[in-house]
């Protein structure tokens, strides 16, 4: 196993992420089906395909935001050490380069 595993600098979340993805989909997929065939005729047909297009968009919309909050995290760690983020093309503006900055003038009275 790799050794950031061990000391928790390798996120394996994101992969658990995709799982829950296609768990989700299997699940929406058996629920639609369900729904279409229960025996509430046309009604039923109608609500199962919502479900469908409706519950696959959700799980979705689930799963980005789970990956939003470990990009949101990558950007910051990034910002923190002074190196552009990964695979994207944002710039980073550096750091001061002087420590002794003077501060700004007083608020004329």
């Amino acid at each position: 196993m790799d050794p950031g595993f061990w000391s928790f600098r390798t996120m394996i979340t994101p992969v658990v992420i995709q799982v829950v993805f296609i768990v989700g989909l299997i699940g929406v997929f058996i629920s639609a089906l369900g729904t279409m065939f229960s025996g509430r005729g046309f009604v039923g047909f109608i609500m199962g395909l919502f479900i469908l297009v409706f519950g696959a968009i959700m799980v979705r919309v689930y799963c980005e935001l789970l990956i939003l909050l470990f990009r949101i995290y990558d950007e910051l760690k990034a910002i923190r050490e002074g190196r552009p983020p990964t695979e994207q093309g944002f710039p980073v503006i550096p750091p001061p380069t002087s420590s002794a900055v003077p501060p700004p003038p007083p608020p004329p009275i």
